[in-house]
């Protein structure tokens, strides 16, 4: 397996997956390994607010081993005029295409979001992803060297920990929440770890003096769909989404995509919190 000795804690086997990308990943709870995608490239914006990449922009690819071989997922952001020389290279590799979709609505200009499926060699598939991206403008290049992220935000991040009881973290000037369900998501046999994707997204953008724009997915099963639906848009917060992300998952899962920009952050917060209590999502 092009060296690759399936020891997913083993950063220099990762390494050699992370080199066949174009870009350097992390290793995650679960031995997962991660690579962020963000499309720092584009210049986005709905209802007059421009977004950060770490707030709804954030492609990403994850690797996992299997067996003797390795799992591959991932949702690949993309502009319209991307998507079909992308998805030709996957499909001429044997990559499968599980979905394409929108996430937002009025964006622009509009960005599609393809998520992807893979099994095989890591490095070799590392290598055929990296081949698909360059059919599109997606940045591969690393951070700089001492590149360091701001400490700070411009949100009352204890006051919107307390109101979603979860605890989140700045990435990219975007305080990001990733919060597991309570069950276990599998997909071709292999539980699908909350780095590739089975845990709920919400994404806070802070717009000053407590304002914010709040963008993500929720992890539903089919008979939680319509509460949490009801409950986001009593409460102001636009459902953009309702679609599949994998292809064979069991149990079967859908992801509700949302977007709202408010004047108060913990209210937006208290908000996807009443949605969170309406699935099975891990007690807090």
């Amino acid at each position: 397996m092009s060296g690759f000795s399936l020891l997913a804690h083993a950063e220099d086997d990762w390494s050699k997956v992370g080199a066949a990308l174009g870009k350097p990943g992390t290793v995650m709870q679960g031995g997962v390994y991660r690579v962020g995608l963000p499309r720092s490239d584009l210049h986005v914006s709905v209802d007059g607010i421009v977004l950060k990449p770490t707030l709804a922009l954030g492609g990403w690819l994850a690797f996992k081993t299997m067996g003797n071989e390795a799992m591959v997922m991932g949702d690949l952001v993309l502009t319209e005029d991307e998507v079909n020389p992308v998805m030709s290279r996957l499909e001429e590799s044997g990559i499968e295409i599980t979905a394409l979709h929108n996430h937002l609505l009025r964006a622009t200009p509009n960005t599609m979001y393809m998520h992807v499926f893979g099994e095989g060699d890591p490095v070799k598939l590392a290598a055929t992803l990296h081949e698909a991206l360059a059919a599109s403008h997606t940045p591969l290049q690393a951070p700089p060297a001492g590149a360091s992220q701001p400490s700070g935000i411009d949100l009352d991040t204890a006051a919107v920990d307390q109101a979603l009881r979860a605890k989140g973290k700045i990435a990219g000037g975007v305080y990001q929440f990733s919060i597991p369900r309570g069950d276990t998501i599998s997909d071709g046999g292999m539980a699908v770890a909350a780095a590739m994707g089975s845990a709920n997204a919400i994404n806070f953008q802070p717009l000053g003096g407590g304002k914010a724009a709040i963008a993500g997915d929720l992890v539903l099963m089919a008979q939680e769909v319509n509460p949490v639906l009801r409950t986001l848009r009593e409460n102001g917060i636009e459902v953009t989404a309702v679609h599949n992300h994998m292809l064979e998952d069991q149990p079967h899962v859908f992801f509700m995509h949302f977007w709202a920009h408010d004047d108060d952050a913990v209210r937006l917060a208290k908000a996807m919190r009443a949605a969170l209590d309406k699935t099975a999502v891990v007690a807090q």
